[in-house]
């Protein structure tokens, strides 16, 4: 098995089973059965390795959970640092992180489907909830500005739309299948054409 290029070199302990294979079958199992339903023994049996060599990479289930959910939260607040660079109004901003949101939920589904799934329930969740906050944010700024810009529908309450925009990318994680569902950038499109499509002031002709 080859290993993936951000690991390469660095493998340790049984091959075919480096930190980023290890956290790929957690995070599928963390899925399937719920991080609470399940324990450091089931991946021991997933990967047919011991408990001990999990062990070698990370020091707890905990740590799993924390690489796994930052994985998605890296990559939406990535997106997010970008918006300083994009011309444009405040819709066309929000525009770009909604699209690019799409993006990183296929390229990183499994992690942002674990993600959306946790209530906060340790420490590390509670940490990541705080960022999925903090992201919030960032999207609530900007439909307020887009509305104060006057580029929103004026019957629309910024604060609900905020949340029905996001309500709407996040629920992709419910039906998406890759190989079987559109590619990120046709989703993407689709995504943005319902929301936008909807919530822009039109022009008069």
């Amino acid at each position: 098995m080859t290993d993936p290029p951000s690991t390469r070199g660095t493998k340790r302990g049984r091959p075919g089973y480096d930190l980023e294979s290890l956290l790929a079958v957690a995070v599928k199992l963390f899925n399937e059965r719920g991080y609470d339903g399940t324990s450091m023994e089931d991946l021991s049996r997933k990967l047919q390795i011991t408990k001990s060599a999990i062990y070698h990479h990370v020091r707890s289930k905990d740590e799993l959970l924390r690489l796994a959910v930052n994985r998605g939260l890296d990559g939406l607040f990535a997106e997010a640092d970008k918006l300083e660079t994009i011309d444009g109004r405040a819709i066309d901003k929000l525009e770009y992180l909604v699209r690019a949101s799409v993006g990183v939920l296929v390229e990183q589904l499994p992690f942002v489907t674990l993600l959306l799934r946790i209530r906060g329930n340790t420490k590390v969740e509670k940490a990541a909830l705080a960022r999925r906050r903090e992201f919030d944010q960032i999207v609530a700024d900007l439909v307020s500005k887009a509305a104060a810009d006057g580029d929103l529908r004026s019957d629309v309450d910024p604060a609900t739309a905020a949340r029905l925009l996001f309500g709407m990318v996040n629920s992709i994680v419910e039906w998406y299948r890759p190989h079987r569902g559109a590619e990120a950038k046709t989703l993407a499109d689709t995504v943005a054409t319902v929301a936008f499509d909807g919530l822009r002031v039109r022009k008069q002709d």
